[in-house]
């Protein structure tokens, strides 16, 4: 073809960019076998674009013969946008000429997962692959999971975990055996094999002997994981692991496809390549690197960063950019080129310098990595104002009225970004910034699931489907609708505790016992349940009356609860939406939210609704979807914080609060990093160790075992020295985490920690992350706001101690707003009571007309009731379809306390029963108060 450029500056004149002398020799490099380790911020994808400008520019590859792979669809959107609109501006694609019959060829951009989908559809049939396979997204994946354990013979003595958390783990060790290219045989082998060798072993602590326990498990889940495979074979159904895993064996075992590729891609471009997986990797190198045929010399271009490898509790492997020179050689062998990309265009030099001091150990470690530089003229830019505050309240006071500032003078909202280790703090922060009317979006499910109005939610979906959810069931009987007071709740546990054990009330005192079966296995049949005790009060079961002294309100409301799990248990089997909508309907939660004017000014309405869309969308790829596959696929999201979904920042001016995993890639005027506490970020929490986890796979079977960790022998010294290099490696992860969190901000940082926890009996302090930044901020590059003095050794939590002063549980109601709903609801039933009275054409015209011809009944079988038992008359409002809930809100009593004083107590006796008709109370709780969460400020939970 022929050449249109020349010369590198007649590239950075056509393209309007002033290219630095390093991104030059990363662009005009030959087209051969090179990796690019570009440091945050150097401007990897202009790079990657202007080299596919200059290679076509310049003659040496056609336009079509370029092959782009990134990870997510909206960097390759981006990608493939920004080399089209360079080919345009070098002149290389000229649109005004373009034919329509014939256009010019254009770059293959994609993600790699849709390239190894391409390469089944065109190549599947060489390894046995039918072209009818289809692939499967979450929802299918959870929901075939659900199915293949429910339907599963059993038994699994050794699987006692939560039927949600049994679908999770057993997704995840598939995804591990194919990430790794690991067969289900040689995990069992390596499993019996490790049996055999603990049999002999002196087990001497409780994690050695956790040890067998685990493996034992994961024998039991490699059996369910067969299974589960044999359902998508029979299905021909592929999900996104088996999809690499069976590219990469294809590549692996014939040769001809790769070069296929290379004849049609002459030019690879790879991103992020730090954040590929093994079996990505074998994939990738035996196409256009050291296949099976030999060293190829392919033109492959591999760009990322070590210190930004923040993936790898999914698969992702460092070792692949590290080693990239070794996987894809030059044709004669010798390793490929490797290139550094390290001025900084996005941050001002004295954030750089923050970064830079902690990447410090991580550079030691990778080769090619140099510390990142400022642009000319950047050096003293950026600024960094950190703060130590005495309690965790204050520390959220002070982010809250920081970034109200902000906006204030002048920044806007969309420039702000609050970043976290994890999705906790999520409802406190959001609630700040709503108090000091600054707008404010919450990013992705795994910080949705921690908002009170979708936690509610997904409580009783949990409690619906779990029996031993006791948690959720807990969170329901305590909060603002049910309002159970702690001694009805200590009782309702005490029941549930002598349902299991089949015991008198004294007997559950003996320690010794209890410390026996706390050590013994866990049945799980004997799980104590706190909703088989609450099914007590609808139907005892055949066992004795336990006489425990309920008081009679907490009976009343126990059993309006049960009946009300009991209806909700009946639709269990509807499509998911439908689930969800009548739980919504049946609680009064979505009318709760729509009435309460705090709850309108945090936005909670829009926040249920997201939380809504993404259920519809799980439900959206399989009609059958089902309650029990979206509480799995919920309980990954909320483990794996670092976001399993795909969710992004919106275009909304509002603050962004998301998890600082999400937050690679972006960029915003201010960062906050709340939380910099010993414990919290960096976090000390180990990364899951396969001698402890099912899901996980043994470290020896993995295809980076090099890089990890291992146990040496099986005695507590070896035990823990394996678990203090999982500390290490988790610390290296947490370094990687903290690069990433501190290279977000181009002008202003704001990190934050404190002494006292919300419910810590200890101090915490500053972390190593909070303390490099005072220290940075006492060399002159920042401020420091307010650091807080250490508390003393005998000082006390003041949270706790405030928490012992007497207050009422549950919490007392708004007054004013309790009073504004009573005036609301006067209003509506007094025009209720006007079209009441009003003539009825439509019944006139009913009576004129006569009885119907094919005698249906004029009235239910049953009249319908009032609370007090009264006959009430139909409304012709109701009668004409009219959604309406009759009832008289007033505030619930508070079992175990005593009643409130105003109003009258819900008559004693059974639970109400749910004739045809009936019209309920369409208050949140059995007297109807609003939920005083959603009112705004209120005395605390007391914390005992």
């Amino acid at each position: 073809m022929s050449s249109r450029l020349t010369d590198p500056e007649q590239l950075k004149e056509l393209l309007g960019i002033p290219f630095t002398p390093e991104q030059t020799a990363c662009i005009t490099a030959p087209p051969a076998p090179q990796v690019i380790v570009a440091g945050a911020g150097s401007g990897k994808t202009t790079v990657m674009a202007a080299r596919v400008v200059w290679l076509v520019g310049t003659g040496q590859v056609a336009p079509e013969q370029v092959l782009g792979l990134t990870f997510t669809n909206k960097a390759a959107g981006e990608l493939a946008e920004r080399v089209r609109k360079a080919l345009v501006a070098a002149g290389v694609t000229d649109p005004d000429v373009i034919d329509p019959d014939n256009p010019p060829g254009e770059p293959s951009i994609s993600t790699y997962h849709a390239f190894a989908g391409r390469l089944l559809t065109e190549h599947g049939l060489r390894i046995g692959l039918e072209p009818t396979t289809r692939l499967l997204a979450d929802a299918t994946r959870y929901q075939l999971a659900a199915r293949v354990l429910r339907e599963a013979p059993g038994p699994y003595p050794a699987l006692t975990r939560s039927f949600p958390t049994l679908v999770s783990d057993l997704l995840a060790l598939d995804a591990e055996l194919a990430e790794h290219l690991v067969r289900p045989d040689e995990l069992a082998r390596h499993d019996t094999e490790l049996l055999g060798t603990l049999a002999g072993a002196k087990l001497t602590n409780a994690d050695l002997r956790k040890v067998p326990e685990t493996v034992e498990a994961r024998r039991e889940l490699l059996g369910l994981t067969r299974r589960y495979r044999e359902a998508k074979r029979s299905r021909d159904l592929l999900d996104f692991g088996d999809q690499i895993a069976l590219s990469a064996e294809l590549a692996l075992t014939r040769p001809e496809v790769g070069t296929l590729l290379r004849d049609e891609f002459r030019v690879v471009l790879l991103d992020e390549y730090q954040d590929t997986s093994v079996a990505q990797r074998l994939l990738l190198s035996a196409l256009f690197g050291s296949g099976p045929g030999g060293d190829t010399g392919h033109a492959v271009t591999a760009v990322g960063d070590p210190c930004q490898a923040i993936y790898g509790w999914r698969g992702a492997s460092v070792a692949n950019l590290d080693d990239f020179p070794q996987h894809f050689p030059h044709a004669d062998g010798t390793p490929a080129t490797r290139y550094s990309l390290s001025e900084n265009r996005r941050s001002g030099g004295r954030l750089l310098h923050l970064a830079n001091g902690l990447a410090d150990p991580l550079r030691a470690m990778h080769e090619g990595v140099e510390a990142l530089r400022p642009a000319p003229g950047a050096e003293r830019d950026g600024t960094v104002r950190c703060a130590l505050l005495r309690t965790h309240a204050e520390e959220i006071d002070w982010l809250g009225d920081s970034l109200a500032h902000l906006v204030r003078t002048g920044t806007p909202p969309g420039e702000i970004a609050v970043l976290c280790r994890t999705a906790g703090d999520f409802p406190r922060i959001q609630a700040a910034l709503v108090d000091r009317d600054v707008p404010v979006e919450v990013v992705g499910l795994s910080g949705l699931l921690h908002l009170p109005e979708v936690a509610d939610l997904v409580a009783v979906c949990e409690v619906l489907q779990d029996p031993g959810a006791n948690a959720s069931l807990v969170r329901l009987l305590t909060g603002p609708r049910w309002r159970i007071g702690p001694r009805d709740l200590a009782l309702l546990g005490r029941r549930a505790r002598l349902l299991v054990h089949h015991a008198s009330p004294d007997d559950d005192t003996d320690p010794d016992r209890r410390l026996a079966e706390a050590v013994e296995g866990v049945d799980p049949a004997e799980v104590i349940s706190l909703a088989d005790a609450l099914d007590t009060f609808l139907d005892s079961g055949g066992h004795q009356d336990d006489q425990l002294p309920f008081s009679a309100e907490a009976r009343i409301r126990y059993a309006r609860l049960a009946t009300e799990l009991r209806e909700l248990r009946r639709s269990l089997a509807d499509p998911l939406m439908d689930v969800l909508h009548r739980v919504l309907s049946t609680t009064g939660l979505e009318v709760e939210l729509s009435a309460s004017p705090h709850a309108l000014a945090a936005r909670r309405r829009e926040t249920l609704a997201n939380f809504l869309d993404v259920a519809a969308g799980f439900a959206a790829v399989d009609g059958e979807a089902t309650l029990l596959a979206f509480l799995g696929f919920l309980r990954t999201a909320a483990q794996y914080e670092k976001g399993l979904d795909n969710a992004l920042p919106g275009g909304e001016n509002t603050v962004k609060v998301l998890t600082a995993h999400k937050s690679k890639g972006l960029e915003w005027d201010v960062v906050a990093v709340p939380g910099l506490v010993t414990g919290q970020f960096p976090s000390t929490r180990s990364r899951e160790a396969w001698t402890a986890q099912s899901k996980v796979l043994p470290h020896a079977l993995r295809g980076d075992a090099a890089t990890l960790p291992d146990v040496c022998s099986w005695d507590a010294k070896g035990l823990k020295a394996f678990k203090d290099e999982m500390t290490a490696h988790q610390h290296t992860e947490e370094l990687r985490l903290g690069y990433v969190t501190f290279t977000r901000p181009r002008r202003l940082l704001l990190g934050s920690g404190h002494w006292w926890g919300p419910s810590q009996k200890k101090p915490r302090g500053p972390s190593a992350f909070l303390d490099a930044l005072y220290d940075h901020c006492a060399a002159g590059h920042g401020e420091i706001e307010v650091w807080a003095d250490e508390p003393g050794p005998d000082e006390e939590n003041p949270v706790l101690r405030e928490r012992e002063a007497e207050q009422a549980w549950p919490l007392p109601l708004d007054e004013t707003a309790l009073a504004r709903r009573r005036a609301a609801r006067d209003t509506v039933l007094a025009h209720l009571d006007a079209l009441a009275a009003a003539p009825d054409p439509e019944a006139e015209a009913e009576a004129q007309a006569g009885p119907p011809e094919h005698g249906e009944p004029l009235y239910d079988e049953e009249f319908p009731y009032d609370a007090d038992g009264a006959p009430v008359r139909r409304r012709s409002a109701v009668r004409r379809g009219t959604a309406v809930r009759r009832g008289t809100p007033r505030r619930a009593a508070v079992p175990g306390r005593g009643a409130h004083p105003s109003g009258p107590r819900p008559r004693p006796g059974t639970a109400p029963s749910r004739r045809p008709g009936a019209l309920r109370s369409s208050g949140p709780h059995p007297g109807g108060g609003p939920d005083p969460r959603l009112l705004g400020p209120r005395p605390r939970r007391p914390g005992g």
